[in-house]
């Protein structure tokens, strides 16, 4: 079943983090930072591509990795600068490698055409641990507009609390569409939407978050439990999230029982109409041979009368 996801973080140095490393562990490459003299090696994580969109009139260093994101690193003069944003995006399953690859790169040039960002896609495969449906996408995008002369000014639209929840709803929404379009494509019935399960007016209770630590205990106990083994969770995270979803299984059994017997209903209500009007039709068309009223051969109703009239006078 396809799942949406798509989430915006920001990338600050107030947490301790770099442009240059977050770019080097998403691409899957090693970046040095020329700010601080550190190297960050993370050519052994697997990448199934990596590459830079950026505006058609932006530098040609612009579509380097290790050039930009020390560009970036050199703009921001702030120790608790946002120096990047990542966009993480659930690619569906269902759609071919060239088709997720094609929706992850359509939504970077959303956002090099709605803020004028240098994009760095990096397109991730599932874990060998994890669910073998996960195929993702990391965007990670410059915080300042990108133009002939380099980093501009600081896109602060999604900084802003007045405006961060309506510009994040309409990412959500936009990728929903695309993500939907490509199960279109690819004749597949099932669709996804952007909006919570209680904004659908769908009684079902979201799962939690496991997070890196949870998921890592997660991970090594179905290690231990060995191929083709059935391994019960062993956090309370886990634990809850798995009882949801044998909730929502069974509740999917019964909606589906019941939209069976909802077709049956109406297939034995329109065959029962048929029987009973099947009689009414055939006494309407024997009224009419006889021309009950209709003006066609036969004894109308006020010839009939008549002669019910007559044969009371010869009683008489």
């Amino acid at each position: 079943m396809s799942i949406f996801h798509l989430t915006v973080r920001s990338v600050s140095r107030a947490s301790g983090r770099s442009a240059v490393a977050a770019a080097a562990y998403r691409a899957g490459e090693r970046l040095t930072n020329d700010r601080d003299g550190r190297t960050h090696d993370y050519t052994n994580k697997p990448v199934v591509e990596a590459f830079i969109l950026a505006p058609p009139d932006a530098p040609e260093w612009s579509r380097d990795r290790a050039r930009l994101w020390n560009a970036v690193e050199v703009a921001e003069k702030r120790k608790d600068a946002k120096v990047a944003r990542e966009y993480e995006l659930a690619l569906p399953a269902e759609v071919d490698a060239a088709g997720r690859r094609r929706l992850a790169e359509t939504f970077g040039w959303r956002l090099v055409e709605r803020y004028g960002v240098a994009v760095d896609v990096a397109i991730h495969p599932p874990s060998e641990e994890g669910d073998q449906r996960n195929h993702h996408a990391h965007l990670l995008t410059t915080t300042r507009a990108i133009g002939p002369t380099g980093l501009g000014a600081k896109t602060r639209v999604l900084d802003v609390s007045s405006t961060a929840s309506v510009e994040v709803e309409t990412l959500r929404e936009g990728w929903a569409d695309l993500v939907n379009q490509a199960l279109a494509r690819a004749n597949v019935h099932e669709r996804v939407d952007h909006r919570s399960f209680e904004r659908q007016g769908k009684a079902i209770e979201p799962t939690i978050k496991l997070g890196p630590i949870v998921s890592a205990i997660e991970r090594r106990a179905r290690a231990r439990g060995g191929a083709g083994a059935s391994i019960q969770s062993v956090t309370e995270r886990g634990r809850f999230n798995a009882l949801l979803k044998e909730m929502r299984s069974l509740s999917a059994y019964i909606e589906r029982g019941r939209s069976f017997l909802e077709a049956e209903r109406g297939r034995f209500l329109a065959t029962a109409k048929e029987i009973v009007q099947s009689p009414v039709a055939k006494l309407r068309r024997a009224v009419g041979q006889i021309g009950w009223g209709n003006g066609r051969e036969g004894l109308s109703r006020p010839k009939l009368e008549e002669q019910r009239t007559r044969g009371r006078g010869l009683e008489r």
